[in-house]
């Protein structure tokens, strides 16, 4: 029976490919701007981050919440048996084509396992039967991890995942408030009663959501880059991401 890729990233067991294979483009977020497949300036001969204790205030805070749920180690470890770009110059192209594909994979593997875990028993055999297939995908060679239809394979996992939160929304108290894809940048949302609502791609870059009640909240997707959370309540919030917090000006722990 095949086991189930990693969902939590290890980068000593990978080869670098989040510096390289990525492209960065000059922003809040990024210094510089760098192609796909070009090495990053910063990446050191053991594929690890020479400025990795001072990425923030270097101007690298891209870097410092982004996840790839375990891709990385698993390309480089399971996919390519350990071997690495440097090492061997024609693995390039495959490992760089491969990641970013594997990256998707990944993400959505975490999501419909979370699904899986929470699911009512109505909805379980056909939230695993979604779990089991993407995690099957993740183990295929490179040259089939490539022609994958990524956009295909959400598709098909987004109403398995959509029915289980609304499922677990339905079940829990609160407002249940619909703000699916809705514009909330900068919003003034502190103190707000947000349980159990729908924030499936919401735009909350800089809201205030200081002391906001998210439990049980759907936040697949939301963009909380510079939102305040300080006293936010988000245990039980559906697909939330260690990344997304990570990208918030205030943690819900942060004094």
């Amino acid at each position: 029976m095949p086991v189930d890729p990693p969902l939590t990233p290890d980068c000593s067991s990978c080869a670098g490919l989040c510096c390289v294979a990525l492209p960065f483009a000059k922003s809040a977020d990024f210094a510089a701007s760098k192609p796909a497949g070009t090495p990053c300036t910063h990446l050191a001969p053991d594929f690890r981050c020479e400025i990795h204790d001072r990425l923030r205030p270097s101007g690298w805070s891209g870097c410092t919440v982004f996840d790839c749920h375990g891709a990385g180690q698993h390309l480089t470890q399971h996919t390519f048996g350990g071997r690495d770009w440097r090492s061997e110059p024609a693995l390039r192209a495959p490992m760089f084509r491969a990641f970013p594909v594997l990256l998707h994979l990944h993400e959505l593997l975490r999501h419909l396992t979370e699904a899986a875990e929470r699911a009512p028993e109505r909805l379980y055999e056909e939230t695993e039967s979604a779990r089991a297939r993407v995690a099957a995908l993740t183990a295929y060679a490179p040259d089939a991890l490539t022609a994958l239809d990524v956009g295909a394979e959400r598709a098909r996992a987004n109403p398995v995942l959509t029915r289980v939160s609304e499922a677990i929304r339905a079940s829990l108290p609160g407002p249940r408030t619909d703000h699916r894809g809705a514009d909330l940048m900068g919003a003034r949302l502190s103190g707000t009663d947000l349980r159990a609502a729908n924030l499936r791609g919401a735009l909350l870059i800089g809201a205030d959501l200081r002391s906001a009640d998210l439990r049980g909240a759907d936040v697949t997707g939301a963009d909380f880059r510079g939102a305040d959370l300080r006293g936010a309540d988000v245990r039980g919030a559906l697909f939330l991401l260690a990344s997304q917090l990570r990208a918030a000006a205030h943690g819900p722990s942060d004094d």
